[in-house]
């Protein structure tokens, strides 16, 4: 359960996040990636951020270069959010699998 402090704090991740991926998803070269999901450990340190990425045929690509990217994509965090946070968290990006899973879901009830 996160306290209201960690939901205020993943939201404004959240939120900072979706613009900096608005801007970086450009140069993909038509993949779109929206954040789903932000979790922020109890110390405000660590981020696990929860990403969809369209199409899914470069899910993994996109992954793999979303985390190389790690560091830019923090620092720019950083400047959007360096009034209202002391410390910027790291940054842990995973999938999110919900969509998968409804259409699995999905799968199986119409058999």
């Amino acid at each position: 359960m996160q306290t209201t402090r960690q939901q205020k704090i993943a939201r404004l991740i959240q939120k900072d996040l979706s613009d900096i991926f608005l801007r970086y998803a450009r140069n993909l070269g038509g993949t779109l990636i929206s954040v789903s999901e932000v979790r922020i450990s109890p110390d405000l340190a660590i981020a696990h951020v929860y990403l969809s990425i369209f199409p899914q045929s470069k899910q993994a690509s996109t992954l793999e270069k979303v985390q190389t990217d790690m560091h830019k994509i923090r620092g720019e965090m950083g400047t959007l959010e360096r009034h209202q946070l002391r410390i910027i968290p790291e940054l842990n990006f995973h999938l999110d699998e919900t969509i998968d899973r409804m259409e699995r879901i999905e799968q199986l009830l119409h058999q």
